[in-house]
């Protein structure tokens, strides 16, 4: 029986997730049908409750919502989740208390008493993200809204503990200097790097003795020791999933997958509009997929698709590499020696995204990385050729889109963790409030 109750809650709280929190109820749908397709299924898959123990619960459902629809009546909130109009103006009060929402101008009807939108306040939360590659670092401050507040970047050959938390203790100064009495309003750090940082030392000009110092160090603790603030991590090419579920343009999509292409080729996937971490937080480990290579022998997708796998055919070729790994870059000194490096990478991807879909039927692939968006376009459209030359019998191809964030998705993906934490419902959020 305990089993039996455990997976109805399970089934409703996956039913609310996808129904409310990214609604995605077809392309064929305008948005206003979506939305009322959306709370429709909300209303049936679960109602608000007037409970006192599930406050916080409620307060998320809000912030949810009001994110969501940009802004939202206290009526509208009332009817979309059943609530009492009662908690609802408690809740709402209670968070314009805090800060987190505002008013907007009172709109008047035709009768009764003029509604008052409220929409989330930019300055009611922040949260830094704190991307850690092999090849360079990368820290930003974000709004409520998910607006880039600030941005520090540093190169290096491989990344060191000791010259990775100068970094960040040299942005956490400037963070609080640049938010005075705001600074109180971070909800937290995420820390979005690769779990394996050592692997592939080799194939990036490492030595693995080297790298192999991360292997042992407790990276979320000893940033910890000098936050002021709660920390989080996550797998990094997971967390710009994330960041694009969260940040990013194509957050109406329910199922897709995410292709991060950095120094190692990446992603995540999203499963009825919640990021899927898996079992062990390392799901959507894209990199690591067979995939056939350019002689039909088994390679993984990471030795195609990886921006490594270009830089070692430019020094081969006696090109300067280190444009790849400038964050302003616009890749104009290497765009005529992409040519064979973007043809190898559609290949791997193509077979990946066909493969994956064959076990989940994705609506659509999303593939980005740190690279300029033109270069973004040529990819995806070589992905579409190759994709359009293997056999679909029995499969619908999922629809081919650029992500949207490009190469800041992995720093925004970091922020993305405490925002999801501790203001937003997702399949997680709700599964510890079911416990």
């Amino acid at each position: 029986m305990a089993l039996l109750h455990n997976l109805m809650i399970k089934v409703v709280f996956e039913t609310l997730n996808s129904a409310y929190f990214r609604a995605a109820l077809g392309s064929h749908l305008t948005e206003e049908a979506m939305d009322s397709k959306a709370d429709q299924q909300l209303q049936a898959a679960y109602r608000g409750s007037n409970q006192s123990g599930m406050r916080a619960f409620n307060e998320r459902l809000v912030l949810s919502m009001v994110r969501r629809h940009g802004s939202l009546s206290k009526s509208e909130i009332a009817r979309a989740t059943r609530l009492s109009a009662q908690t609802i103006s408690v809740i709402m009060r209670q968070l314009e208390s805090d800060q987190l929402l505002i008013r907007g101008e009172p709109v008047r009807g035709k009768v009764g008493q003029p509604s008052v939108p409220m929409s989330l306040n930019c300055d009611g939360a922040f949260f830094l993200g704190l991307k850690i590659g092999r090849r360079s670092c990368e820290m930003v401050l974000t709004d409520f809204l998910g607006k880039i507040v600030s941005r520090h970047y540093r190169t290096y050959d491989f990344p060191m503990p000791e010259s990775v938390l100068e970094f960040v203790s040299a942005g956490f100064e400037d963070t609080k200097e640049r938010l005075g009495n705001n600074s109180k309003r971070i909800a937290g750090i995420g820390i979005a790097m690769p779990f394996e940082l050592w692997s592939w030392a080799d194939e990036v000009g490492d030595a693995a003795n080297d790298m192999g110092v991360w292997r042992d160090f407790d990276i979320r603790g000893a940033i910890g020791r000098i936050s002021d603030w709660p920390v989080y991590l996550q797998n990094d090419a997971t967390a710009a999933c994330g960041a694009e579920l969260a940040f990013g343009q194509h957050g109406h999509l329910q199922d897709f997958i995410y292709f991060y292409i950095g120094t190692f080729a990446g992603g995540g996937i999203v499963l009825n509009g919640s990021l899927y971490p898996g079992r062990t937080g390392n799901a959507g480990a894209l990199g690591s997929m067979p995939v056939p290579g350019p002689e039909g022998q088994s390679m993984q997708l990471i030795d195609q698709a990886s921006l490594v796998v270009f830089e070692k055919e430019l020094i081969a070729r006696g090109v300067d590499s280190s444009p790849l790994w400038r964050v302003e870059s616009d890749w104009a000194s290497l765009e005529a020696d992409a040519d064979v490096w973007l043809n190898r990478a559609a290949y791997g991807l193509a077979h990946a995204i066909v493969a994956a879909n064959a076990v989940i039927d994705f609506e659509a692939a999303l593939i980005d990385g740190g690279f300029p968006d033109r270069i973004r376009a040529k990819l995806l459209e070589r992905v579409g050729n190759a994709m359009g030359e293997l056999d679909l019998q029995g499969l619908t191809a999922p629809q081919l889109l650029e992500g949207s964030l490009g190469s800041v998705a992995r720093a925004l993906g970091g922020a993305s963790l405490p925002l999801f934490d501790r203001y937003l419902i997702d399949q997680n959020t709700l599964m510890r409030e079911a416990a």
